[in-house]
């Protein structure tokens, strides 16, 4: 990992995305209950504030600072997949 600020701007943009495609969905889909794609929005988002606070968080000892922002990395990555797997099962 190459530094924090790359970290946060991942955490943004897979996120972002992820968003960005449940609304391309609702705009495609617009005769479809929303109810269901907001839940994944909010889902995003609180996946967000999350991440970002774990990688902002002063506790964490300077010498496991390297295997935390890989921890943080691992989750974003595993809840962006299941986050695009309730979009595409929508």
């Amino acid at each position: 990992m190459a530094s924090v600020r790359d970290l946060k701007r991942d955490i943004n943009y897979v996120l972002g995305d992820i968003i960005e495609a449940v609304y391309i969905w609702e705009l495609t889909n617009p005769d479809k209950d929303t109810k269901k794609s907001q839940a994944i929005i909010d889902d995003a988002i609180e996946t967000f504030d999350e991440l970002i606070v774990k990688v902002n968080d002063p506790s964490v000892p300077k010498a496991e600072k390297k295997a935390h922002y890989k921890a943080v990395n691992a989750e974003l990555e595993t809840r962006g997949r299941k986050l695009i797997d309730k979009i595409n099962a929508l």
